[in-house]
């Protein structure tokens, strides 16, 4: 027997189940905090071209900056601002805590449920300020 089918009966015929339902999946905390990590970097990704380009149009001309300024008094914009620090205030959060994890402090599973609540919080107290700020 070829080493190609060998491979094939090792991994392809096992009888294991498969859970196909992510709804029934549960994960723990400090998986939830680390998605949100990576969710809040591509929001800081994205939100970078409304940065550059509400910093474009600022150094354009004085009527281009009172254009901007007219702008961002609208309730939609405020609230693109308020997400755009609302995710960099979470990513900030999460990754000083990565930043600890990478040097031995909180990378056991209860430490670990302790760092996840503690950035939860924090990041929530650094949101709702980002919030009064922007409103």
């Amino acid at each position: 027997m070829s080493l190609p089918d060998q491979l094939g009966r090792l991994f392809v015929n096992r009888k294991r189940p498969v859970n196909l339902d992510l709804t029934t999946i549960r994960l723990p905390l400090p998986a939830y905090t680390s998605i949100l990590h990576r969710v809040s970097g591509i929001i800081l990704f994205f939100g970078i071209a409304f940065l550059l380009f509400g910093l474009d149009l600022s150094l354009g001309s004085e009527e281009s900056f009172e254009h901007l300024n007219e702008c961002l008094q609208h309730p939609l914009a405020k609230f693109i601002v308020w997400g755009i620090l609302s995710a960099l205030a979470y990513h900030f959060v999460a990754g000083v805590k990565h930043l600890f994890m990478d040097i031995g402090i909180g990378e056991g599973k209860a430490s670990g449920v302790v760092g996840a609540k503690l950035t939860i919080a924090v990041s929530v107290v650094m949101i709702v300020l980002a919030g009064v700020w922007v409103w």
